[in-house]
């Protein structure tokens, strides 16, 4: 029974471990990376769709991307997608090929970025924190049951503690490495 609720305590860390990940890998560094426009869906025949199904994507070099359209009618309503996406780019077209030079970030943009990364890291650290409490309530729930002694769920709360440490430390090297990467460039 311990086993188990360990075991989903470190599947959900896990998980939200993935989850901040996404998040910033969405958050853009002035450098060009195809992931940066995964968010983007674009209104094809009737149904929004993921710009990846659309459209080849591709770092050209460091600071362009290069989107090449599958199906030559849709160039317009991707070129739409990505300009009203929340993302800033403005995208130039030539035929089928669309390229999306990144602009360079300036020290303003860095350091609303790095709040932005800091919240994202918070907003983890706290889900993180829930995990624990909730694998604590149900230990506790077992000790009150009578179906482990007071000594067990003491251990396996100081296990689940440590589970908790060891994630939110990872969090905390997520968002050391962000930050650099945000500040170096």
């Amino acid at each position: 029974m311990l086993n188990e609720i360990n075991k989903d305590a470190q599947e959900r860390m896990n998980k939200c471990i993935s989850a901040l990940k996404s998040q910033l890998g969405k958050i853009r560094t002035g450098r060009a990376h195809p992931s940066l426009l995964d968010s983007i869906t674009v209104s094809y025949y009737g149904a929004d769709t993921p710009l990846n199904q659309v459209a080849n994507v591709v770092a050209e070099d460091a600071r362009t991307l290069a989107l090449t359209v599958f199906d030559k009618s849709a160039t317009q309503a991707v070129e739409k997608a990505i300009m009203q996406s929340d993302l800033g780019l403005n995208p130039m077209s030539a035929g089928t090929v669309i390229r999306i030079p990144m602009p360079a970030l300036t020290e303003e943009r860095r350091k609303d970025f790095i709040k932005v990364v800091r919240a994202e890291a918070e907003q983890s650290r706290v889900a993180i924190r829930n995990i624990r409490r909730d694998a604590n309530s149900d230990i506790k729930e077992l000790v009150k049951e009578k179906e482990i002694g007071e000594d067990e769920g003491h251990s396996a709360e100081e296990g689940i503690q440590k589970l908790t440490d060891e994630f939110v430390g990872k969090i905390d090297q997520l968002l050391a490495d962000k930050e650099k990467e945000l500040m170096e460039i």
